[in-house]
């Protein structure tokens, strides 16, 4: 059974679409992501760049095209599907996020840690 339970907040306070990183862990290295709304719908991946290994966005909380149509690497311009995590464009085409298990529960985002997706 997958564990979800880190609470990333509530669905509400969320733009849409819009995101929210989180963290799960302590110490050197933890585990970061963040969730995507779109409607009433939520979508979770690992901040990673699949090109660079690096964290997707620059600003808190940016990782949508100035459209809000697409998750967008702030340092390469890939672009991925916002519900697939698929890369459409840029120099990971082909590959994917790492999508992260997530649950809405009473109007509040849950996801799981490393291990869950």
């Amino acid at each position: 059974m997958i564990t979800i339970d880190h609470v990333v907040g509530l669905l509400s306070d969320i733009e849409d679409p819009g995101c929210r990183e989180f963290s799960i862990g302590v110490g050197d290295w933890p585990f970061n992501g963040f969730v995507v709304r779109q409607g009433d719908d939520v979508y979770a991946y690992q901040n990673y760049c699949m090109h660079a290994g690096h964290p997707l966005n620059w600003q808190p909380n940016s990782f949508l095209t100035k459209e809000g149509d697409a998750i967008i690497c702030a340092s390469h311009g890939a672009m991925y599907e916002i519900a697939s995590g698929e890369c459409f464009a840029g120099p990971c085409r082909g590959g994917a996020l790492r999508k992260v298990a997530v649950e809405i529960r009473a109007g509040v985002i849950y996801v799981g840690g490393p291990g869950t997706m």
